[in-house]
């Protein structure tokens, strides 16, 4: 199995992708709208088809990237029917199974409590659970707004989540304190609201004394995320206007030699190698300006910015650390010539 989990620091979320590795099929569990340029490039690097989104709930706070995934990559929406939300392919509900490929499957656990719709998702060989924010690491999601109710989630993680092996681990939708995973074993023992042999009247106490101040994005992130994340206007964001830029899931922006080629009247080059490489076997563009890496940032100046720009290097990493610079200068539309010369040799591209 392919796993990873993916962190948005803003609003302290975790964002699951899991992929079957025979058919490479894969869903991602809560993805964060600001972080889809992030998810995406993953998805793709490691050869992917994202066939669903995967929404534990109807958070509220942060936007899901469920609606900008499926306009991207064509994934399927999947949320809980109860809450009646626009663009949902997959109206959730208690043990609906999703399958990816022809060894992996998650069944749906409805978990009601921190919202009336939330969702747990777990592995058919229960192995792990994703609790979204039902479960968290030595905690549990609120129950004071959306249709929460204290009684209910209790019973929800007693009936749900408890009843899964000790030894499932438990990965939940947030943490706040860098705590990434547990298990059920531990939960049942340590978790102060709900373990060690409480009671529903020691949790409910617990959960309505939280006093915990009113989720900022509530009244943003709940009317987006009752559209999948679809923007008011129904538009993506706009992407770079001058050219087929592509966020790598590093961070870097690059650009594909084959557009670079038959653009270049529309750009400034600008190779980082050292002058000594110039001459070499890869040799260099005509019209490139030399800069050595070492050089850049006190040269920076010197790079104008009335056109896009690309860098080039021999592979195209000293050329992405080279864009990493520019855009600290404050230059925008900055590129690595992704593969760098060699590529550019490799395609037989025009010097």
């Amino acid at each position: 199995m392919i796993f990873r989990q993916l962190f948005d620091g803003s609003s302290s979320t975790y964002t699951y992708l899991l992929g079957d590795e025979a058919s490479h099929e894969a869903v991602l569990i809560d993805p964060v709208f600001e972080q889809h340029a992030r998810d995406a490039a993953l998805v793709r690097e490691l050869g992917l088809q994202l066939v669903a989104t995967l929404d534990t709930h109807c958070h509220a706070d942060h936007v899901t990237g469920a609606w900008l995934m499926k306009s991207a990559l064509g994934s399927k929406i999947g949320l809980a029917g109860v809450y009646g939300a626009k663009n949902v392919d997959l109206p959730l509900a208690d043990d609906a199974i999703v399958r990816l490929g022809g060894a992996l499957r998650l069944r749906v656990r409805a978990v009601p409590g921190h919202t009336a719709g939330c969702l747990a998702f777990v592995m058919a060989d229960k192995s792990m659970v994703f609790t979204g924010d039902a479960l968290l690491v030595r905690g549990a999601g609120r129950t004071d707004f959306q249709g929460g109710s204290a009684s209910r989630l209790f019973r929800s993680i007693k009936e749900q989540i408890f009843t899964l092996p000790d030894a499932c681990v438990v990965y939940p939708g947030h943490d706040y304190a860098g705590r990434t995973s547990s298990t059920v074993g531990e939960e049942k023992l340590h978790n102060p609201r709900i373990g060690g042999g409480a009671r529903e009247e020691d949790f409910v106490g617990y959960m309505s004394n939280l006093a915990l101040p009113h989720p900022k994005l509530l009244d943003v992130a709940v009317p987006a995320n009752l559209r999948c994340g679809q923007p008011e206007d129904g538009k993506a964001p706009a992407a770079a206007s001058w050219g087929p830029v592509v966020t790598t899931y590093a961070g870097l922006q690059e650009i594909a030699p084959e557009w670079v080629a038959s653009h270049r009247g529309d750009v400034e080059l600008v190779d980082v190698r050292s002058p000594g490489e110039l001459g070499g076997e890869l040799g260099r563009l005509d019209g490139a300006r030399s800069i050595p890496l070492d050089e850049l940032r006190a040269r920076a100046g010197e790079v104008k910015d009335d056109k896009p720009v690309i860098i080039i290097c021999q592979t195209g990493k000293r050329s992405g650390m080279a864009t990493v610079i520019l855009r600290n200068a404050g230059l925008s539309r900055v590129a690595n010539l992704a593969g760098g010369m060699v590529r550019w040799r490799e395609l037989g591209l025009p010097g």
